[in-house]
């Protein structure tokens, strides 16, 4: 891949992550709001909202660009070196994985959740025990695939840090600030699969938009800001860190 190849994709990578993140942020504040974990009251509110599809299909459009962005990533910082570059390669399956997951949940919740959710309030009390069992059953499901998206997400941002990390390209702050979200998401799929939609969680989403976000507007500073003279340089020298590349061949 040439320098100006290298740069291109590396601001496209950084304008579809902060994109992505930002929409991602935004359309989630349109969902509807209540005590997750109350099944029987946010149930209920859940079976009433009117923005429930266009909510949910704009998240998962959302997350498409994000994991867009990472998957340009791998491209962007044009990895070479052995240990950067299985790094990168194996985040970029992960990636992947994390979007097919992201898909399935969606699926689960935008879709399943709903249609459960509206036919417990819609049942004669009859058989509302019932319906609510079934509802209460997919919740556990959206459960064990927002676990899993997370689990995804989180081994991918950490192997593009160590990939990153290793490149002249980026500052390694910024790895070690995805690298930081990472495991927040790691984090975070544990908590969801043990507690469900707790306080706990909420707190830890949030950690993981403020580290995300700092990390995506300087590599996008970074790369918009970078001259081509400067690629041009980084490309001479090699595509690890400087002080690495000298003290190797001394």
């Amino acid at each position: 891949m040439d320098n100006t190849t290298s740069g291109a994709s590396l601001r496209l990578s950084a304008a579809l992550l902060l994109v992505g993140q930002l929409l991602y942020i935004g359309v989630t504040q349109l969902h509807a709001g209540g005590e997750a974990n109350d099944h029987p009251t946010i149930f209920a509110v859940y079976a009433g909202s009117g923005n429930w599809t266009v909510v949910h299909v704009g998240q998962f459009v959302a997350m498409g660009i994000l994991l867009a962005g990472l998957l340009a990533l791998y491209f962007g910082v044009d990895l070479r070196a052995g240990t950067a570059r299985w790094a990168g390669r194996f985040g970029a399956v992960l990636a992947g994985v994390a979007l097919a997951l992201y898909g399935a949940l969606q699926a689960v919740d935008g879709v399943a959740n709903k249609q459960a959710d509206a036919a417990w309030v819609r049942a004669p009390d009859a058989e509302k025990a019932a319906r609510f069992a079934s509802a209460e059953a997919i919740r556990w499901i959206e459960w064990g695939m927002r676990s899993y998206h997370d689990y995804a997400l989180g081994l991918a941002l950490l192997l593009f840090s160590v990939a990153v990390v290793r490149t002249a390209w980026v500052p390694w702050p910024i790895a070690f600030l995805m690298g930081l979200s990472g495991l927040v998401y790691l984090v975070q799929g544990w908590v969801v699969g043990a507690e469900g939609f707790s306080q706990t969680l909420s707190i830890e989403i949030v950690l993981a938009w403020v580290l995300s976000l700092v990390w995506m507007i300087w590599l996008v500073l970074v790369s918009w800001r970078m001259p081509e003279s400067e690629l041009r340089r980084l490309a001479a020298e090699g595509r690890g860190r400087p002080g690495t590349i000298h003290s190797s061949s001394g």
